[in-house]
């Protein structure tokens, strides 16, 4: 039975893959909305683009000339935000510390179709987008000068996206960010205190609960978080516990693709609009450790709120405080899941 106080009253719930805390207010979602409307963008875009750096055959701003792709194409960023050859390094200066980082970004087209995102293309085709991912996980891992390989992709210009063009990424690094740092101590404390899966074990209870489920198939569940922060946040877990997506057969990769699927279809159908978003995937570093304690998984942070136009905004106590959100997570899953 659903906790009705965690619906009506204020209160903070634990993230516990990062070891911190959301602010959750459910009473402020009634309070009417004065602050900024983003523009909704209705443009229908052409399924080529002479002008889009990365349609099939185009030329790039670096000069080369993209092949004639018919599915997925992945290349090494033109303006990578790490560098390879960058020499190595450090600063300690009393209080002034740095050191070099090192590594390889990529860009990877889901599609030729310039028309298209996810949420268009059928699980067959995302399927051969998760094949690319495994194949460049592969080879970064293989590189000893790779400890760990971000796969993300940011989905409309609110989010930061320059290109409209179905595209993601894949930034490699010498050390762990900073979340994947949270996430790989929280799950090793736990893998080592109780010797299963810390997200595994998430699992079977969300799954007995059914508060918080959107979708599932037999390898996958797609459910927002309890320790949610965006309003419409969601996570895709596989069922088996599985520290990287190389451990994918190929029905779990077509299996995954679906969970893609349905989640971003029911998105779009949310406010009748391409719905913006940042996704990343989280897996097992690739610095040589067994890494058991992991439990791969693929997060999906939307930053809108009440409508196409009206955005959630990380200001003022979320800044300098802690996270916060007003809709609670399962208020947020029933109006998804009644668009499957």
């Amino acid at each position: 039975m659903e906790n009705t106080d965690l619906q009506d009253y204020s209160h903070k719930r634990y993230n516990i893959l990062t070891g911190e805390w959301v602010l959750v207010s459910p009473h402020r979602a009634k309070r009417p909305w004065q602050g900024q409307n983003e523009a909704v963008s209705n443009e229908v875009r052409p399924s080529y683009d002479e002008t889009c750096y990365l349609c099939a055959g185009n030329t790039r701003i670096n000069g080369e000339i993209n092949p004639k792709y018919q599915d997925v194409f992945v290349f090494t960023n033109d303006f990578a935000a790490l560098q390879s050859d960058s020499k190595s390094f450090s600063v300690e200066d009393g209080l002034l510390l740095a050191q070099s980082e090192t590594g390889i970004c990529k860009v990877i087209c889901f599609s030729p179709d310039h028309s298209k995102s996810l949420a268009d293309m059928a699980p067959n085709d995302i399927q051969k987008v998760v094949y690319a991912w495994q194949r460049e996980y592969k080879e970064l891992a293989d590189n000893p000068d790779i400890n760990y390989v971000q796969i993300f992709e940011n989905k409309g210009a609110v989010m930061g996206c320059s290109n409209p063009h179905p595209h993601g990424q894949i930034w490699s690094q010498s050390t762990l960010p900073n979340e994947v740092e949270k996430k790989n101590t929280q799950q090793l404390a736990y893998f080592n205190k109780n010797n299963s899966s810390l997200l595994g074990d998430y699992l079977i209870q969300e799954l007995e609960k059914q508060e918080r489920i959107i979708f599932e198939n037999d390898s996958f569940v797609v459910l927002i978080p309890f320790w949610a922060i965006w309003p419409f946040e969601a996570m895709i877990v596989p069922k088996k516990h599985q520290a990287n997506i190389l451990e994918l057969n190929d029905t779990e990769a077509l299996l995954y693709a679906e969970a893609i699927s349905v989640l971003t279809k029911a998105y779009d159908k949310l406010f009748n609009t391409s719905f913006p978003y940042s996704s990343g995937i989280h897996q097992a570093p690739t610095n040589g450790e067994e890494n058991n304690h992991w439990h791969w998984h693929m997060s999906f942070y939307p930053p809108l709120l009440r409508s196409a136009t009206v955005k959630k905004f990380m200001v003022g106590y979320e800044m300098f405080g802690t996270p916060q959100r007003d809709i609670t997570a399962e208020t947020a899953v029933k109006m998804i899941r009644e668009l499957i």
